[in-house]
């Protein structure tokens, strides 16, 4: 036990160091930057087009709950046991949240994904960041309220998305559009629930069941609907192990980011997320980067990003 708790001691001080903490936050939202371009690829290397919702859904179902057995894993490195399930009520909450942040939201979010840019449906994501800062006003009053500058950055944010939406729909569907925004929405609303449950139990516990219910129900749906996932090559398997690391390891980074560290230092960092998206989107699936509205919209949200997440100034400072 002793050694446990200095394990975990010993993590809670690298993690609270600013310079490494700064580091590791850059590369934990350069990795969840890269998940659009990299799903992209796997419904490529998959051989899945673009209608066959069903094959899409079976996809994000293997990918989550590869994940979430990862999460035991990372429980396991990290605090030197498996994670206590919850039980009756609790674990049954913890089952709704999976069938709500999980399943509801990547149904749509992979929907979006086959027919959007990767570009363009990177900078529609990234609208979570304004959306929770509007809720969080609502939901928490005077402990997490409007300044001027979340304000003027979450204009700055849709504004950006407007620009990005000039031409063509911002190169995708005006159902891929709906269906991101979509999902970004239930994403921004799962967060005061996800929150409020991992009080109640351990939080590796809840992700664990978030990411396995909801990607087994993910799982069962597409099957049910016809799907099935045909390995084109190594490169398919590869990229669906890249993907689970992504959710998996990028979960238990950000916990330990978030459990050491001001939310505003490591939240700013959000705006690398829709940079590598773009950068990533270009390299890895031909897509134009120069585009001017991607690039007049990556720089507004990415400004809009900064704005919302910086620390406040100090009274008499």
């Amino acid at each position: 036990m002793e050694h446990t708790v200095s394990r975990t001691e010993k993590l809670d001080a690298l993690f609270g160091t600013p310079v490494f903490a700064v580091l590791i936050a850059i590369f934990c939202n350069a990795l969840w930057g890269s998940a659009f371009p990299f799903i992209k690829m796997g419904y490529r290397l998959f051989a899945i087009e673009t209608a066959d919702t069903a094959s899409i859904l079976c996809f994000a179902g293997v990918r989550f709950m590869l994940g979430s057995l990862l999460v035991l894993v990372g429980s396991l490195i990290l605090e030197g046991r498996l994670p206590a399930l919850p039980q009756g009520k609790v674990l049954a909450e913890c089952c709704a949240l999976g069938l709500w942040q999980t399943t509801a939201q990547y149904a749509f979010y992979y929907s979006a994904v086959a027919l959007l840019t990767g570009a363009f449906g990177g900078i529609l994501n990234s609208t979570q960041s304004f959306l929770g800062v509007i809720f969080a006003h609502f939901l928490y009053g005077n402990a997490d309220r409007m300044t001027p500058a979340k304000a003027l950055g979450c204009v700055l944010g849709f504004a950006g998305v407007l620009v990005g939406t000039l031409g063509n729909h911002g190169g995708g569907s005006a159902f891929g559009i709906f269906a991101m925004l979509l999902a970004t929405v239930i994403f921004t609303l799962a967060g005061p629930w996800n929150k409020s449950v991992t009080k109640k139990a351990d939080s590796f516990a809840v992700c664990f069941l978030n990411l396995f219910v909801g990607g087994a129900a993910l799982l069962v749906l597409g099957l049910l609907l016809g799907g099935r996932l045909t390995v084109v090559s190594a490169a398919g398997v590869l990229d669906l192990l890249y993907l689970a690391f992504i959710c998996g390891a990028g979960y238990v980074i950000w916990a330990l980011l978030m459990k050491n560290n001001p939310v505003s230092r490591i939240a700013i960092f959000g705006f690398v997320n829709p940079v590598v998206n773009v950068l990533l989107s270009a390299l890895l699936n031909g897509e134009p980067l120069f585009r001017w509205q991607y690039m007049g919209a990556l720089v507004l949200v990415c400004v809009g990003i900064w704005l919302v997440n910086k620390a406040p100034k100090k009274e008499g400072v």
